[in-house]
């Protein structure tokens, strides 16, 4: 028997490299060699041992062929990844696999044996518990080759014992999160092979499925790869679908590619049938089918953009379903069917699609006709086709003005006949169903899309132009003219007029005779006509001067309501108007009567949907009349304290459209002006709950600094705050827009750049501390963060290139000995030190300084590493290396530098002066100054001669006690430091706190006069505090009750000067006889 076995190993050491040899040079050869491996493994599985008395026998030759199958292996995991040997042998064994275990399965069908144990499944267990063990492989190829080798077999092993697949599916999970890329995507490969004979019943609690693994992987994966492999294998399902069309949105634009061309288009139909797979369109909702289109042809790369289109392309084929083949349709029928799958009312998808689609099929583009019957038969996605074919090609064939007059004049009157039916059944039955709703919005839309047509028609023809003026005037003129045809009748309206001054004129009219009731009993005496009121279709009668409303006391609740609608309509009218003219208040007299009848009685109403058209019709009318614009400002900044939300919004989009137009009368430096509105806005900002208007103030302001009309640096370290306090971290449009906003700013000029470069310490000494005193329910960034991510704004070498204006390479210099400066403050804590001495490592150290500034720096690190050495050794480390890295860069410039002759220069004294203050610390330890108050510091911004100001007496109230913060569910709170480029007056002191002996020179001020030192206790007094301010504003303790926000935005608010002088712009905005004064005031503007 030992010669036998022998025998048996000797063959198989002979021929099973040869095999594999054979293998790794070629895939055409694979097929061939596996039947002759196949019937070596048979041969050798005949050769067994009896043992135990011939009990039992010993499957001699199969363990021989499972030790030279696993010895070739053990040698293929050694092959690096990308070598092509490697990978045809590990498809040789993933396809031997396979076919051992097909041929067990026929023989175990023709014998009618239901023994599992067989020869193949004992070979699939030895190799898989074999391959299992490279799993915890210590070099990272070895595990890659053995996960590679199971994701080839997992999906053929047959059937494996309960222990070993449970083993096999918690290493998967382990190598999911292998550290190394290409170790994850072969394990994600496997994954998504074995959890399709998952059964989520087996799975323990609180376990993950082998799904939600991969659906995870899919989401959060750092690498794309790895998120590439899991979209690609993942088993698509309605528990998956969502996750996958998430990644349209992915970072990676492959990523994004592979869902259109790979995913979607892929898997239209079901596998080798015609039945409608997962994502049809026809199955999808219509908000995937929404996301799917917008974020494909939204997206930013032309790639993604046409894996888009070549979707769009095919669901224009397939969109029928299975009404395909029906006689006497076209490809028009078919683009219909796909816009039948959007909702074309509330979003522009359905346009950017179907633009997209004529883009690419000029099959479809340049065979369309619309005859006749197409306009008498309007659907809703009919007359959007036509609406939107002739925006994109105006020489088709379209009616002509009169004929698209009258198909208006139609459809218009077939709907005010549906409203009174509906109107008469309203009475009957109650309340309209659904589908009546439905079919009501369907109709006023194609009016809509018919209006939009006749914007772009020629209207050469007099009589067609004539017509149509016509229609339209009398369509507006009327009550039941819905909301949204307003403006699109005004569009043709401002066509047809030959100037604006006409438009004005024909929307006066019709809006006087709107409200111009007249008297019931003259109504009664109009002749009688057939029960209808078709416009268009009767001539305009000579019209007699309006006699104007009846005065609100005459009327009865019912004539109110209706005159209220009416009012409503009226301004409707007229912020459309107002919203197409381009020329001055002046030029149009015609706007003074509606101004005084209706729009300052509308703004003076109590009602909220009345006083909010008015307030925007006073705002439209203030961007085109500056001297109205004057007069209202303060109404509108009154509105701003004391409105509801939603007016509050809508004044805010006025005040800063005025400020925007009427930049030199609000916002130039004569005057102070400026400064009293953004010390307004600031505290508004500081104070408001809503996060809409917190967003809406952010973005205001954005606006205003991007475009230089306002330079206060007390703006941007409002908005830094805003953008950092963990109070906004759910407020996503705050954050959304300042992080476009901030690299925007800085890249977009130098001089921006230098501008956050001198507020990048007193950013840092104030949001540092405050990110150590977040709640536990709150997150904010870390120091490190904020310091790198300002580094990163006033990086000059991102700075855009901008004609005639240089950009500064020097700002990091700059930034480095503004760094060097507050590193010598005691005051700063060992951690925010450490963080700034990192930074000095991220900083751009340009080819050309000036010479006084690198030696200026050069200085400052020298004395600051003599003076104030560190004993953190990263700390340490990094200021050595910039040190070396200055030394090194600028050595010519630093050869002939000498400190004594560098004194003698004039300019430099301040520099010398400050180091000459410092003192050296003993023995190179660093003191840790107790800190029970914080430094008070006074703003630039705090205007301190009396000057009129903007604010309310409650606002100045409230800011002005700024200093003695009062939060919710707090105790008495110490005095907090407001950020500003300030002056720094003297420390405050606890009043137990002792100040020690003098023991060494303390630091000269540079505003104040040198005093002999003595020892006394300070005591924590609010007067003595307010005596030691050069000029003492008068505090109020008139607190106003508002949300805490985060101790980082309000400390950076600017707080409103004590001493401004109010004036009667906003104290009592609610009273009716200021507004009356205010309205006489803008009228008498005009």
């Amino acid at each position: 028997m030992p010669g036998r076995v022998s025998s048996v190993e000797e063959i198989l050491t002979a021929s099973i490299p040869k095999i594999f040899d054979q293998v790794q040079n070629s895939t055409a050869n694979h097929q061939k060699n596996i039947v002759a491996l196949h019937k070596l493994h048979l041969d050798a599985a005949s050769f067994t041992e009896p043992i135990h008395d011939g009990r039992s026998i010993k499957l001699t030759g199969e363990r021989v062929f499972e030790e030279k199958f696993k010895d070739i292996l053990c040698r293929s995991a050694a092959v690096k990844k990308g070598t092509s040997q490697g990978d045809r042998i590990v498809k040789f064994v993933g396809a031997y696999t396979k076919y051992i275990n097909e041929r067990a399965a026929e023989v175990k069908k023709e014998d009618d044996d239901d023994d599992d144990d067989t020869t193949a499944s004992r070979f699939v267990e030895k190799v898989l518990a074999f391959l299992l063990m490279g799993f915890e492989a210590k070099d990272k190829v070895a595990r890659y080759r053995c996960v590679h080798f199971l994701a080839e077999m997992v999906a053929h092993l047959g059937e494996i014992s309960e222990k070993l697949y449970t083993e096999l599916r918690t290493a998967l999970f382990e190598r999911v999160h292998d550290k190394e890329t290409f170790v994850r995507v072969q394990a994600v490969i496997a994954l998504s092979k074995l959890c399709g004979s998952e059964d989520p019943s087996d799975v323990e609690d609180g376990e993950p499925t082998a799904l939600q693994v991969l659906l995870e992987t899919l989401s959060c994966d750092p690498a794309a790869d790895v998120r590439r492999a899991a979209l690609l294998n993942i088993p698509l399902s309605e528990a998956t679908l969502e996750a996958v069309l998430a990644r349209t949105r992915d970072t990676d634009t492959i990523m994004r590619k592979l869902v259109y061309s790979a995913i979607l288009v892929q898997h239209c139909f079901v596998s080798n049938s015609s039945e409608m797979g997962l994502v049809h369109p026809r199955v999808l909702t219509i908000s995937q089918r929404e996301i799917i289109i917008r974020n494909g042809l939204g997206d930013r790369e032309p790639a993604v953009r046409q894996a888009a289109a070549l979707l769009l392309s095919k669901w224009v084929d397939v969109a029928r379903g299975d009404v395909k083949n029906e006689e006497n349709k076209t490809a028009k029928d078919d683009v219909l069917a796909l816009l039948s799958l959007f909702d074309l009312t509330e979003s522009t998808v359905a346009e950017d699609a179907l633009l997209s689609v004529l883009d690419r099929r000029h099959d479809i583009s340049d065979h369309l006709e619309f005859k006749d019957d197409y306009w008498a038969n309007l659907t809703p996605e009919r007359a959007f086709f036509v609406r939107v074919f002739t925006r994109k090609k105006l020489d088709a064939s379209l009616p002509v003005v009169t004929a698209l007059a009258y198909h208006i004049q139609a459809a218009y009157n077939a709907y005010q006949e549906d409203l009174e039916v509906a109107e008469q059944e309203r009475v009957i039955r109650g309340e309209p169903t659904e589908e009546e709703e439905e079919a009501r919005i369907d109709k006023e839309f194609v009016i809509g899309e018919m209006l939009k047509v006749a914007v772009n028609l020629d209207y050469a023809d007099e009589i067609g132009r004539r017509k149509m003026f016509q229609l339209v005037r009398d369509m507006i003129s009327q009550e039941a003219l819905p909301e949204s045809l307003v403006a699109r009748c005004l569009d043709v309206l401002r066509i047809l007029s030959p100037n604006e001054r006409d438009l004005i004129r024909v929307v006066v009219e019709v809006v006087h005779e709107l409200r111009d009731v007249g008297d019931e009993e003259e109504a009664l005496k109009e002749p009688a006509d057939d029960g209808e009121t078709n416009c268009g279709e009767t001539p305009t009668l000579s019209r007699t001067a309006p006699k104007g409303p009846k005065p609100s006391e005459d009327m009865s609740p019912e004539e109110r309501i209706r005159m209220d609608a009416i009012d409503l309509r009226c301004l409707s009218l007229c912020i459309g108007m107002l919203e197409r003219v381009n020329g001055t208040f002046e030029e149009n007299s015609t706007l003074e009567g509606i101004l005084g009848e209706l729009i300052i009685p509308a703004v003076k109403r109590k009602e909220l949907a009345l006083r909010e058209k008015g307030l925007i019709c006073l705002g439209l009318c203030c961007l085109i009349a500056r001297r109205m614009a004057l007069n209202s400002f303060q109404l509108f900044l009154g509105q701003i304290q004391t409105a509801p939300e939603v007016l509050k919004i809508r004044v805010l989009q006025i005040v800063f459209d005025i400020l925007m137009v009427h930049e030199h009368d609000f916002l130039s430096k004569e005057g102070g002006a400026s400064e009293r509105i953004v010390e307004f806005f600031l505290h508004v900002l500081a104070n408001e709950e809503s996060d809409k208007v917190q967003a809406l103030l952010c973005i205001g302001l954005a606006k205003l600094v991007l475009a230089g009309m306002i330079c206060d640096d007390q703006v941007l370290k409002s908005l830094v705050a805003a953008y950092l306090a963990p109070d906004t971290i759910d407020n996503q449009e705050v954050r959304q827009c300042l992080s476009y906003f901030f690299p925007v700013f800085c890249y977009s000029s130098a001089v921006n750049q230098r501008r956050m470069q001198r507020l990048f310490i007193q950013l840092f000494e104030t949001l540092a501390p405050e990110t150590r005193k977040v709640d536990e329910n709150q997150d904010m960034v870390s120091p490190a963060q904020i310091a790198a991510m300002l580094v990163d704004w006033t990086d000059p070498q991102k700075a855009i290139e901008v004609q005639d204006q240089p950009t500064d390479e020097t700002i990091h210099i700059d930034l480095a000995s503004d760094i060097a400066r507050a590193l010598f403050d005691d005051r700063m804590i060992k951690e925010d030190k450490k963080v700034l001495y990192q930074v000095l490592g991220r900083l751009y150290l340009p080819d050309k300084v000036d010479d006084d500034k690198i030696r200026t720096l050069k200085l400052l690190l020298h004395n600051l590493n003599s003076r104030r050495p560190i004993r953190d050794t990263a700390a340490k480390n990094a200021l050595a290396k910039f040190d070396a890295a200055i030394s090194k860069r600028y050595s010519e410039q630093l050869e002939s530098f000498n400190e004594e002759d560098y004194r003698q220069l004039e300019y430099l004294k301040d520099l010398f002066e400050f180091l000459d203050d410092i003192v050296p610390l003993d023995d190179g330890e660093e003191i840790d100054i107790p800190r029970t108050r914080a430094r008070k510091r006074r703003s630039e911004s705090i205007v301190t001669d009396s000057t009129d100001s903007i604010i309310p007496d409650e606002s100045v109230a409230s800011a002005a006690s700024s200093s003695h913060p009062k939060g919710k569910g707090r105790g008495k709170q110490t005095k907090r430091r407001r950020v500003s480029g300030s002056d720094d007056s003297d420390d405050d002191i606890s009043d137990d706190h002792v100040t020690p002996a003098a023991t060494r020179t303390l630091p000269k001020r540079a505003a104040s006069v040198k005093k002999p030192q003595v020892v006394h206790v300070i005591e924590d007094d609010d007067d003595e505090e307010e005596e030691e301010e050069s000029t003492p504003p008068p505090v109020s303790h008139h607190r106003r009750g508002s949300k805490p926000a985060s101790k980082a935005k309000s400390d950076i608010q600017v707080a409103s000067a004590g001493n401004n002088t109010l004036d009667s712009i906003m104290d009592s905005e609610e009273d009716e006889d200021e507004e009356d004064e205010v309205a006489n005031d803008i009228l008498a503007s005009e």
